[in-house]
């Protein structure tokens, strides 16, 4: 009767054994060591959403009157194919590139600042949208652009709306309060003179639009005015990428 007992544990600890083998693993959940290191204050008052590139970098976004951005600055290093940007270093070859490329500021590779400001592209990284967004997300073009500032009232009064407030990023705080949650930092920019600039005072970000065969549309922003100054300036020029959820 003894060994009957043992026989029927046995076989009961088989079955739960045997079963806990067959259950489905967790799935794969995005990592990434640039993840929560951002330094960026975002609005508490807002609720954000997620999405994640090929890099498995998490995004904050934010859905501002009908569109939804990102609400941080891209920072993945290869395209939806696979393929690696190319990252370049030094300025004589940044300055001449015709083909796709990104940067750090300052070259640095330090994670906490490049996980907060992102990092610098050049526009021919930036022209194919469904290579550098995730799937569903884009590139804005200048229609997209201005349809945010819009929104928040305009040129003249839409960056304080905008951008991060405070002045931990920021050289200085002009009225901002960062009410559209889009918390706009200031990543300076990599110029076609080949030097690293404005960190700190200035968010220079693309758009999709190109000007001409040298030149494409660009957005900044500056810490002391309330204005979103609209430009065009060399394709070579090294700034920040916000994507723009596609709509159906």
């Amino acid at each position: 009767m003894m060994k009957q007992n043992i026989y029927y544990v046995l076989l009961i600890g088989f079955v739960i054994l045997g079963t806990s083998a067959c259950e489905p693993d967790e799935p794969a959940k995005p990592s990434n060591s640039l993840n929560g290191r951002t330094t960026a204050v975002f609005n508490p008052d807002k609720t954000y959403g997620t999405v994640s590139d090929i890099d498995k970098n998490v995004y904050k976004t934010i859905v501002i009157g009908d569109q939804t951005w990102m609400a941080e600055n891209l920072r993945v290093t290869r395209y939806q194919n696979g393929d690696t940007i190319p990252n370049i270093i030094d300025n004589e070859e940044w300055a001449t590139l015709t083909s796709g490329a990104y940067c750090n500021y300052n070259n640095t590779q330090d994670l906490d600042t490049i996980a907060t400001y992102g990092r610098l592209y050049n526009w021919y990284a930036v022209v194919n949208y469904q290579e550098l967004a995730p799937k569903g997300w884009r590139v804005p073009g200048i229609a997209d652009w201005l349809e945010l500032i819009e929104y928040l009232g305009g040129d003249t009064i839409a960056s304080k709306h905008l951008k991060e407030v405070g002045t931990y990023h920021w050289v200085d705080d002009f009225e901002t309060d960062n009410s559209s949650g889009f918390t706009a930092i200031p990543n300076g920019q990599r110029y076609l003179s080949k030097d690293f600039s404005s960190f700190g005072s200035f968010g220079f970000l693309w758009t999709l639009s190109e000007y001409d065969t040298e030149k494409a549309g660009f957005l900044y922003l500056y810490d002391f005015d309330s204005k979103v100054w609209k430009g065009t300036n060399y394709k070579q020029n090294g700034y920040a990428v916000r994507l723009i959820k596609e709509t159906n």
